[in-house]
């Protein structure tokens, strides 16, 4: 079942489309598992990628574009008056309330939800300080049970890890597939030479709170070893000051281009991963280039990584701990920590995905 799922004809609907991340690589690669469906966001970025010939909502005619927080509680009205057309099927893209979507008035329409995680806003707040604003706190109750009520119609959920469905079923009261979202691990698997010496660990990602940056520098002077800290994002000054305080070089990488990402990836000794996050895609990005992994033992890291075979994970946070596992990091197989990041790649999710489409489409 590919293109228009058997003939039928297929909507895709995300919430709304910023510079490419985790939940906009998963649309994309939706698009081109079905690539004669219709596309559907509440609005495009300005800094988000071009040619991609999705419809945006009247929300992106409005000054509320600016502040997703500000957006939430008229998103479940903007879902329910994008378009007349009606589809056989309608699948979304949903961290937020994309899995709510009503398209035309067919009762035949069959619609699906590939959800990344409950809105964090409203359900996990203690991973989201967004969802703690003066905007959303007093609110909330009543957008929980407006995204209970109007996602009722939902024939079935997909989640991107056992993480989330747990969330799906403790939230809404629903099971879910796993498919976890699709790594580009021949990108990364593809580059040329061995890998590097390995003198310093690696931080890839958003520099905010929950990520835990300012532990990965704690690990590295535990562990007396460089670090390079690459990404972007609020926490930077507070980073570098501490960096200022700490026993062994760091450097920062702002926004690194994809091939030096890559080249930092096959370098390092290791990447710290000491966050609780849904899936990650940034450990497979990593052990697709025969890097091991240490990182908490939680969250997605429980699906990615192979406990004493890719990487090491850890109850504890202490520093020391954590450094001890990079030492004992040294001596997994590179080519062992490759071969098992295939199994998160493109072509795995594509097959996944159409064939849960499938049966869930009848």
């Amino acid at each position: 079942m590919t293109g228009t799922a058997a003939g039928r004809s297929v909507a895709l609907v995300h919430e709304w489309f910023g510079a490419t991340g985790g939940s906009e690589n998963v649309f994309l690669a939706m698009s081109e598992a079905f690539p004669g469906a219709d596309g559907y966001v509440l609005w495009r970025d300005r800094d988000a990628r071009r040619g991609l010939q999705y419809r945006e909502s009247w929300l992106a005619r409005t000054p509320l574009r600016h502040s997703k927080a500000a957006a939430l509680p008229v998103m479940p009205l903007a879902w329910r008056t994008l378009t007349r057309r009606s589809y056989d099927v309608v699948l979304s893209s949903s961290h937020a309330f994309a899995h709510t979507v009503k398209l035309g008035s067919s009762p035949d329409t069959r619609y699906l939800s590939y959800v990344h995680s409950p809105a964090r806003y409203l359900w996990s707040p203690e991973f989201d300080a967004r969802g703690s604003t003066g905007l959303l706190a007093g609110p909330r109750r009543a957008l929980r049970a407006a995204d209970v009520r109007l996602s009722r119609h939902v024939h079935g959920y997909a989640a991107n890890s056992c993480e989330v469905r747990a969330r799906i079923r403790r939230y809404w009261g629903r099971d879910a597939r796993v498919i976890n979202p699709p790594v580009d691990v021949d990108y990364f698997a593809a580059a040329d030479g061995e890998r590097g010496g390995g003198g310093y660990l690696l931080g890839v990602g958003r520099w905010i709170p929950y990520k835990n940056f300012d532990l990965i520098i704690e690990i590295a002077d535990a562990a007396g070893l460089p670090v390079v800290i690459a990404g972007s994002g609020p926490e930077e000054a507070a980073l570098r000051r501490l960096a200022e305080r700490v026993r062994v070089p760091v450097t920062f990488e702002v926004r690194p281009p994809r091939e030096r990402l890559r080249e930092r990836y096959r370098g390092a000794a290791a990447l710290l991963f000491p966050a609780h996050e849904d899936f990650g895609i940034i450990p497979v990005e990593a052990m697709a280039c025969g890097t091991p992994v240490v990182g908490l033992r939680r969250g997605g890291l429980l699906e990615t990584v192979v406990d004493g075979e890719t990487g090491y994970l850890l109850d504890s946070r202490d520093p020391a701990d954590h450094a001890a596992a990079v030492r004992a990091a040294a001596g997994l197989d590179p080519q062992r920590i490759a071969k098992h990041a295939e199994t998160f790649s493109a072509e795995v999710f594509r097959e996944r995905l159409t064939a849960w489409v499938a049966d869930e489409a009848g």
